[in-house]
């Protein structure tokens, strides 16, 4: 009886594939997930400097005063129009010629989070978190920080919430 040739894969040939693919996947996700975290602590930074450069920013124009002080609402002083003395408008006119400082409060890259914890009692610590959240501002310093636990770390191992 004579054989009939068949083309394909032997099971070998097959497994040996799906082991040289598992191996390479192996070397390369790994290098997939740093970049990606690499990317987060890069958005990190530099949100952070644009809010700080506009914190500032916004208390040359309003008598050395920060935002959310004395109570007000930090995310509409920053994204709205003001007054000397902080009071905001939707609109731009004569009476509220400053801003907005920022188009809206960026999330936290990490998080995902864009609210802002205010302190306002002049502690001039960092109360680190017990959840992951968006921002840390103190009104009375100035300081503005990312508000996360002290679990997240760069690839230095700086912990975020000290950037």
């Amino acid at each position: 009886m004579k054989r009939v040739a068949t083309s394909g894969f032997t099971l070998v040939e097959i497994l040996i594939v799906v082991i040289i693919l598992g191996i390479l996947a192996a070397i390369v996700i790994p290098q997939f997930t740093e970049a990606s975290q690499d990317a987060r602590v890069s958005s990190l930074m530099t949100n952070l400097q644009t809010i700080r450069s506009q914190v500032l920013l916004y208390k040359a124009q309003h008598l050395e005063v920060f935002p959310g002080a004395g109570g007000a609402d930090f995310a509409d002083q920053m994204t709205e129009y003001s007054d000397q003395n902080g009071n905001t408008n939707a609109t731009p006119s004569t009476s509220y010629p400053y801003g907005p400082y920022l188009q809206s409060v960026p999330k936290n890259p990490v998080s995902n989070d864009d609210a802002v914890r205010i302190i306002t009692d002049g502690s001039t610590t960092f109360s680190a978190p017990t959840a992951d959240a968006g921002w840390w501002f103190n009104t009375a310093t100035g300081e503005f920080r990312a508000d996360l636990k002290d679990g997240h770390t760069t690839t230095d191992g700086t912990k975020m919430n000290e950037l």
